[in-house]
C-alpha cells in the first residue's frame, strides 16, 4: 500500500483506562507522551525492515481490565494487625494495588505484563504515615516472619521491587515525602525517603520562601528518572545523576541516614568526616532494602546559580579522540563540568536524528571532514560560580581543539536538556509496534574502557537487526561508565531475556562492573558472587544476618544475598 510522505505512525495519545494493565506499565504522567521523531521512524524502518503498514496498527496489549484474581497468602489476623498500626485507609488488599506495587519498569516486566503474565505479587500494600509506623510494621513482621519489600517510585530496572516471597510491600512515597529541615550553616537538607526529585528540587530552589534561608539551593542529582524517582531510591541503589561529574553520585551526597531494621533503629552521625573505624553510613548506602528501611537521610545541597550555567558541544573525529580528550579534562585539575557526555559513532549518528539536528547542520559537519559512523558527539554543561564556569569552559574548549574537535556551540546540549527526562516515554510507543529498547550500564577504568566497549558491542551487534548506542556520561579522574542502549524487534519475552542476560555476561567477561548506577536488584543478583568474589560476598551476607536474622527484608535474591548456591553464577 502506497503511503503519503507525511505518514505518521498511530502513536497512542490517550491516557490508560484506570484499572488496566496499561495503567500500570505506563511510564510517568498518564497524560504525557513523547513520540519518536520522524528521523527515528525512518531509521527503524530501515534497520528492522518495517514499512508504513507495520506502523499503522498498534498492539492493544494491556488495555482490558486487570483479570488477576490470585489470592494472597497472608492470614487475616496479620492484615488486621497491620491495619491497626497504620490505619485502615493505608492498607490495600485489592488485586490491582497488589500488582501495581509489585512491579518496576524493566523491559522484561513490561513485556510480560502487557501479555498479562503476572508473576510474584505482594499479599497486601501498606502506606506508612511516618517512621514510627515503619518501626512498628518491621517489628511485627519480624516477630511473625512476614516478608517486607520496599517500594518508593517504582522506576526500578532490575526487579528491585518484586516481592519474591509475597508478604507486605511498604510504599514510602505516599506519606513520607517531605523535606524536613535545611541547615544553611552546614549546607545540608534532612529529607524523608519518599520525596520525588522535582518536589525536592523545587523546595531547594525556593528555600528562601519556604525555609527562610538567605540563598537558593539545588540537590545536584538529576537521573533520567528524576521526575519519577525518590531521594531514598537514589541512596539505596547508589544512583547517579546526569550532573554527577561535578556534584557527585548519590553516595557522595549522603551525610547521614536513619534506618529501621529488624535488629533495631539507628541514625548515623552527621559529621562531614570521622576516623572512627569502618563507616556504617557507607555500609548502608546501596543496601537496597536488604538490611533495613531508610526513613530519613541528610544530604549535601549546593548553591543554585543557573544564571552561570554554560552549554557546550563538540564533534570529535573518532571515539578514541573523544575518550582521550575526556580523560585529560577529568584529570586536568582545573575544575569539572556538571553534565558531560560522549557518544560513540553509532549513538552519535542516531542521536543527531533523535535530537532533531537540522540536516544543514549535519551537512556542515560532514563537509568539515567528520565522517558518519566515525565521528563522536560531546555535549555538556558547566555550573558554579561565574569565574569558575568561565575557566572550565576555556580549558575544555582548548583540550577538545587539541584533539581535533570542532565546536558546535551549546545548541545540541540545550536540545538534549529539554527532553532529558522524557525519553523513557518512548518505550511504550516502541513496544506498541513490537520494538524493545533497553539499557545496561557499567563502570570502567580508562585502561579497560575500549575492551569493554568493543566486546559488549560485538555481542549486541552479532544479533542481526539490532541497534547498539553507547555513551559515557559519569566521569571521574580514574574512569567513567559505559551506557549500552540496544533496540531489537521482538515480542518474544524469552528471546529478549536470553539476549539481555548475554549482554550482562559480556559486561562481566570484559571487566566492567555489574552496575554503575542502576543498582543490583534481582536481575544482577546471580552474578554478584562472580563480580565481588566469595570473601566480599560473605561480608555482605554476614551484615544481612546481623541486621535481618530472620531474612524478612526484601528476600528472594535481592543483591544475591540469599540465593541458593545452585542459582549463583560461577562461570561467565
Amino acid at each position: 500500500m502506497k503511503r503519503s510522505k507525511k505518514f505518521r505512525p498511530d502513536w497512542t495519545e490517550t491516557a490508560p483506562v484506570p484499572g488496566t494493565i496499561r495503567s500500570i506499565v505506563k511510564y510517568g504522567d498518564p497524560h504525557a507522551y513523547k513520540h519518536p521523531s520522524q528521523g527515528w521512524v525512518d531509521m527503524m524502518k530501515q534497520e528492522f525492515g518495517m514499512s508504513d503498514d507495520d506502523f499503522s496498527v498498534r498492539r492493544e496489549e494491556g488495555n482490558s481490565p486487570l483479570t488477576f484474581d490470585r489470592s494472597g497468602s497472608l492470614k487475616e489476623k496479620h492484615i488486621s494487625r497491620i491495619r491497626q498500626i497504620v490505619g485502615e485507609e493505608n492498607v490495600a488488599t485489592d488485586n490491582y494495588s497488589r500488582v501495581k506495587y509489585s512491579y518496576g519498569k524493566t523491559t522484561e516486566e513490561l513485556m510480560e505484563l502487557r501479555k498479562e503474565i503476572i508473576r510474584e505479587t505482594c499479599d497486601i500494600v501498606v502506606h506508612p504515615r511516618d517512621k514510627e509506623d515503619v518501626a512498628a510494621v518491621v517489628t511485627y513482621c519480624n516477630e511473625n516472619r512476614i516478608p517486607i519489600t520496599v517500594f518508593a517510585a517504582g522506576s526500578s530496572v532490575n526487579f528491585g521491587v518484586r516481592p519474591a516471597k509475597g508478604g507486605i510491600t511498604l510504599v514510602l512515597s505516599t506519606h513520607m515525602n517531605k523535606l524536613l529541615e535545611i541547615s544553611e550553616a552546614n549546607q545540608t537538607a534532612r529529607v524523608q525517603p519518599g520525596m520525588f526529585g522535582p518536589a525536592y528540587e523545587d523546595v531547594l530552589n525556593h528555600a528562601p520562601e519556604r525555609f527562610g534561608t538567605k540563598r537558593r539551593y539545588t540537590c545536584g542529582h538529576f537521573p533520567q528518572s528524576f521526575e519519577y524517582s525518590t531521594v531514598g531510591g537514589w541512596v539505596v541503589t547508589l544512583g547517579s545523576g546526569q550532573a554527577s561529574t561535578y556534584y557527585g553520585d548519590a553516595c557522595d551526597l549522603v551525610i547521614s541516614q536513619e534506618y529501621v531494621t529488624p535488629a533495631g533503629t539507628f541514625r548515623t552521625l552527621d559529621y562531614p568526616a570521622t576516623a572512627t573505624g569502618p563507616k556504617v553510613n557507607d555500609i548502608m548506602k546501596g543496601s537496597e532494602g536488604c538490611f533495613g528501611i531508610l526513613v530519613e537521610v541528610t544530604m549535601k545541597i549546593f548553591r543554585f546559580m543557573p544564571e552561570n550555567r554554560r552549554y557546550f558541544g563538540f564533534m570529535f573525529p573518532t571515539w578514541e579522540k573523544a575518550v582521550d580528550a575526556s580523560r585529560e579534562i577529568m584529570q586536568g585539575e582545573f575544575g569539572l563540568p556538571a553534565v558531560y557526555r560522549i557518544s560513540d559513532p553509532e549513538e552519535t549518528d542516531r542521536g543527531l536524528k533523535l535530537y532533531g539536528i537540522p540536516s544543514f547542520v549535519d551537512n556542515y559537519i560532514i563537509k568539515k571532514g567528520f565522517i558518519p559512523m566515525e565521528r563522536c558527539l560531546c555535549l555538556g554543561t558547566i555550573e558554579g560560580d561565574a569565574d569558575y564556569t568561565k575557566l572550565v569552559m576555556k580549558k575544555i574548549r582548548k583540550i577538545c581543539k587539541r584533539y581535533g574537535a570542532i565546536c558546535l556551540t551549546g545548541y545540541a546540549s540545550r536540545k538534549w536538556e529539554k527532553t532529558r527526562f522524557t525519553e523513557p516515554y518512548m518505550r511504550e510507543d516502541l513496544q506498541d509496534f513490537g520494538i524493545q529498547i533497553d539499557t545496561l550500564e557499567t563502570g570502567v577504568t580508562w585502561e579497560n574502557l575500549h575492551a569493554v566497549h568493543q566486546g559488549v558491542r560485538a555481542y549486541i551487534k552479532s544479533r542481526p537487526g539490532t541497534m547498539c548506542m553507547t555513551h559515557a556520561s559519569h566521569f571521574y579522574a580514574q574512569g567513567t561508565n559505559l551506557y549500552f542502549i540496544f533496540l531489537m524487534k521482538t515480542s518474544d519475552v524469552e528471546e529478549f531475556r536470553s539476549f539481555q542476560r548475554g549482554v550482562i555476561d559480556h559486561i562481566v567477561r570484559y571487566g566492567g562492573s555489574l552496575s554503575h548506577h542502576h543498582g543490583v536488584g534481582r536481575m544482577m543478583g546471580p552474578f554478584m558472587d562472580i563480580h565481588l568474589g566469595p570473601e566480599q560476598m560473605e561480608v555482605l551476607r554476614a551484615l544481612k544476618k546481623h541486621f535481618d536474622p530472620k531474612g524478612i527484608m526484601n528476600p528472594g535474591g535481592q543483591m544475591g544475598l540469599d540465593l541458593p548456591v545452585k542459582e549463583r553464577k560461577n562461570v561467565v
